[in-house]
């Protein structure tokens, strides 16, 4: 059993891409529970080994003329079948005909990829449309997803590509897409940042208009006393024989006035009247008398 064959296997069992470093730590355990003479040079195998030996398995692939290749995505390295034989495999499985992404939605997402991150206003200036449904679409199929928000007015959502892209589109990183650094280098319109000066202004133009209310408040008030003053003036000068509200002699007028005689005498008849009132008629009546209360309507 060679090293080789090993990491053929564990590639090919993987139900998702495996990675190096995955495959060299499964190695190292299962050397040391193995009883092959070989094994005890596993035990150590280190992070280049498992390298090599992809590497040499992939030549050997090729060389053979397999149907099937080595490819290392993303997340790690999966087998998968030629594009020769994309054909013969759709006739077989029609069901698992891929969607085929529309022209908008490859635009938009060649801005993401190419210029990640991205907001949506960034999106739709240089396409020019809105990119609502297409977004969404994108974020459906996982081929994107959200990365934060940015640092400007409104806080607005940032896009990017995920490791489905990658794999999508059979690339390692974004470094291997095609024209990488000269596309991200392109001036391409922005979206317009809204200015933040209109909501700082608005304070400092109310802040200086309170003070001038207050002050021209007082200066109405001082403006309307000698108005009145005026008023009270130009009265006493036309009515020189009436004398002014003010100055109203009271000499004639007794604030203390003694009782009048008529009425002590009324008083005094009154309580006369009350001392001679009759005596009421009605005996009063013993206990054990029964006495009828009944009342004539």
């Amino acid at each position: 059993m060679q090293l080789i064959q090993i990491v053929e296997a564990l590639i090919y069992a993987a139900p998702e891409p495996v990675t190096s470093a995955e495959i060299a730590k499964a190695v190292r355990r299962a050397a040391t529970d193995s009883v092959l003479p070989q094994a005890r040079d596993w035990e150590m195998i280190s992070f280049k080994d498992i390298e090599s030996a992809i590497a040499e398995l992939g030549e050997r692939l090729a060389a053979a003329g397999h149907a099937i290749e080595l490819q290392e995505g993303a997340s790690g390295w999966r087998f998968v079948t030629r594009a020769d034989f994309a054909d013969w495999i759709r006739a077989l499985l029609p069901e698992m005909r891929p969607e085929k992404l529309s022209a908008a939605a490859l635009e938009t997402l060649a801005l993401i990829a190419y210029r990640q991150p991205i907001t949506k206003a960034d999106i739709e200036a240089v396409r020019g449309v809105s990119v609502d449904g297409t977004m969404q679409k994108l974020l459906e199929r996982r081929l994107v997803r959200t990365g934060g928000r940015a640092d400007l007015p409104g806080r607005p959502m940032l896009y990017e590509t995920t490791d489905q892209f990658l794999e999508h589109f059979g690339v390692k990183d974004l470094n291997d897409l095609p024209n990488a650094s000269e596309l991200r280098l392109v001036a391409l319109p922005s979206a317009e940042v809204p200015a933040e000066d209109e909501a700082e202004t608005t304070p400092e133009v109310a802040e200086a208009e309170e003070p001038t209310e207050a002050e021209t408040t007082p200066e109405v008030a001082e403006a309307e006393e000698p108005t009145i003053e005026a008023a009270i003036e130009a009265e006493a000068e036309t009515d020189p024989d009436e004398s002014p509200r003010s100055t109203i002699d009271l000499s004639n007028i007794d604030f203390d006035p003694r009782p009048d005689e008529d009425e002590d005498e009324d008083e005094e008849e009154e309580k006369a009247e009350g001392e001679a009132a009759p005596t009421s008629d009605v005996e009063p009546y013993d206990d054990d008398t029964d006495v009828n209360w009944h009342v004539e309507p």
